[in-house]
């Protein structure tokens, strides 16, 4: 049953950080989120959409604010040729069959619907729809999604599930697998670990997974970048345990702050240019230096448009990974605006860092 989101009101619309939050707590429960859709509090639109996707067969999450709450449940009393009672302190259709402070579920003919409300700096209520625990998430890296396919589809028709690969970056993909009728999930993702044992991440969030592995083995990481902005930073401490991992992160813009925290030669600087792979290399030596942390990553690149050359043009990108014992650094040749370059440049860089230590991380 396909699952459709329905925003209500201006501040789901307009509050883009309040928006994330709301559909980050639901993607941690659903399958799937089919559809979104957004509509402000005065469109006269939306009682017909409401009476349409009740008797769609499908699973509803309506979100609006407590105070439209019990406007959104008078239009859905219309629609079900409902009434409205008072239930804990809350207005809400006298046929709903579970509900919890700020949420409530309703179903009707072969929908359900569960209506909650949120506001700024609040707490998400209770999820109250059911989903099926049937499908989980694995990432393949150095091979491309052909090769992956034609691997792993005996497997999935053994064990009676369905694959969508979708390719992250050149050389990481993301696979779904979701059960069929009598599918068994685990030993299909046990199978397809013993046929690539170094190249196999059996977990749907990987930056989550490194931290974790970071954790269990005692080992620090830290960043220096430039053109991500931190960002890659990000990527780690918007996971729980960044904290346990993560010594720190220097965001070094200025070829002076990449010089004087550090490290970086002047002379490195002049000859090779920041954006190269002479500069970050010494930038993740100095991150290492810094911190004492046992891997580091640096980037450095031309995200934005309007800053490349003819030697060195937008989506120019450079990456250094680095642990004790070992470095790597890789040119990328990147394309998008500046948000996907740097986005792009974030995933590289993981990969290279899962890459550089497979005992590690496999």
């Amino acid at each position: 049953m396909k699952l459709h989101v329905i925003f209500i009101g201006n501040k789901f619309i307009y509050n883009t950080s309040l928006q994330e939050y709301v559909i980050r707590k639901i993607e941690q429960k659903s399958d799937f989120i089919s559809s979104i859709t957004y509509f402000k509090e005065s469109d006269n639109s939306l009682f017909l959409y409401l009476e349409n996707e009740l008797n769609s067969s499908a699973k509803l999450l309506i979100v609006t604010s407590k105070h439209h709450f019990s406007t959104i449940g008078k239009l859905i009393c219309t629609a079900t040729s409902d009434n409205q009672i008072l239930k804990d302190g809350m207005l809400i259709p006298s046929k709903v069959s579970v509900f919890e402070n700020g949420s409530y579920l309703l179903e009707h003919n072969n929908s359900a619907a569960n209506v909650l409300h949120v506001d700024e700096m609040q707490e998400l209520p209770e999820i109250l729809l059911h989903f099926e625990d049937s499908k989980a998430t694995i990432h393949i890296f150095e091979e491309d999604k052909d090769s992956a396919a034609a691997m792993l589809n005996p497997i999935a028709q053994m064990y009676d599930v369905r694959l969508d690969i979708v390719n992250l970056i050149d050389g990481w993909l993301r696979v779904d697998v979701r059960s069929k009728k009598y599918g068994d999930i685990s030993k299909f993702i046990h199978s397809a670990k013993q046929l690539l044992p170094n190249k196999l991440i059996g977990a749907a969030c990987v930056v989550s997974y490194i931290i974790d592995r970071l954790s269990v083995n005692e080992k620090r990481i830290t960043f220096a970048e430039s053109c991500t902005g931190g960002l890659l930073t990000y990527y780690f401490t918007k996971n729980n345990g960044a904290s346990k991992v993560l010594d720190g992160s220097l965001v070094t813009y200025s070829n002076a702050l990449k010089e004087n925290w550090l490290g970086v030669e002047n002379t490195t600087l002049e000859k090779y240019g920041a954006v190269s792979n002479e500069v970050v290399s010494e930038m993740s030596s100095g991150a290492i230096n810094v911190s004492s942390a046992d891997y580091a990553i640096s980037v450095s690149g031309v995200a934005g448009e309007g800053g490349g050359t003819k030697e060195k043009p937008v989506g120019t990108i450079h990456v250094s990974v680095r642990t004790k014992t070992k470095h790597q650094e890789a040119r990328l040749n990147l394309s998008g605006d500046r948000n996907y370059i740097q986005h792009q440049s974030v995933l590289f860089a993981i990969k290279m860092l899962i890459l550089i230590d497979k005992e590690m991380f496999f």
